[in-house]
């Protein structure tokens, strides 16, 4: 292995509509190699390959429950590979279904079609407990991000830290052990992601995707701001790793 090679971040992508994103590059201008692969090359040589070198590993989201297995065969390798990165203290990021995955590898409970859905730009509470994080620090007031979900983290995993929450969603981010985060939210969606939504599906929520998208544009740079900011700690973690 190459002593000066960029630190390997390889993120795993669940849904065609769920990509990287900004995140990758910004991930880049951070410092970091990044990989994103389909869930489905899990387990493929060359995927392999990666894994055994990475620095960090993303989980991106999906409409997915974490052990959707019969619609998502590769879901098994995604849970094998959280559950290897959280052996080995490897800096990891669950994002929406990615968090819920990660709550499920650690023993929390993740629940289908729980409560209210949250769509289009939603604010979030940092806890007590954020003001220590390596990521969460410094946020004491609510912030806005996108989201997109149904299914939801009722139950932490034992000795998880609960760092942000909302009256609708209780768990919108959280960390195991010291170097594994889950959000709830959607840090790599612009309020442009919007533009793909089904809108006759959001009308028979009750929700119009023209007023979604006029509120996530208009605190779009508060939300990106705070999506920077989570994504450069989250680099750093990783560069520390390496």
């Amino acid at each position: 292995m190459s002593v000066d090679r960029r630190p390997l971040l390889v993120a795993v992508r669940n849904s065609p509509g769920s990509p990287l994103a900004r995140l990758t590059g910004w991930f880049e201008g951070d410092g970091l190699e990044v990989s994103e692969v389909p869930g489905e090359a899990l387990g493929d040589a060359a995927v392999d390959a990666l894994v055994e070198r990475v620095d960090g590993v993303v989980l991106l989201g999906g409409g997915l429950m974490p052990d959707d297995d019969g619609a998502a065969p590769w879901l098994p390798r995604e849970r094998e590979l959280a559950a290897w990165a959280l052996a080995r203290g490897i800096p990891l990021l669950g994002i929406c279904l990615g968090a819920q995955l990660l709550a499920h590898v650690a023993g929390g409970r993740v629940v289908r079609s729980h409560g209210v859905p949250e769509r289009g730009s939603c604010l979030v509470s940092p806890t007590t407990e954020a003001a220590d994080d390596a990521l969460f620090a410094g946020l004491r007031e609510d912030f806005p991000v996108v989201q997109n979900h149904a299914d939801q983290v009722v139950e932490l995993p034992p000795g998880a830290v609960l760092l942000a929450t909302s009256p609708v969603c209780r768990v919108q981010a959280f960390r195991v052990g010291a170097t594994a985060w889950g959000v709830q939210f959607h840090p790599e969606a612009t309020a442009s992601r919007l533009g793909s939504w089904d809108e006759a599906a959001l009308a028979q929520e009750g929700l119009d995707l023209g007023a979604l998208r006029r509120e996530a544009e208009r605190v779009e740079p508060r939300a990106t701001e705070v999506a920077r900011l989570l994504a450069g700690r989250f680099a750093d973690r990783v560069l520390g790793h390496r």
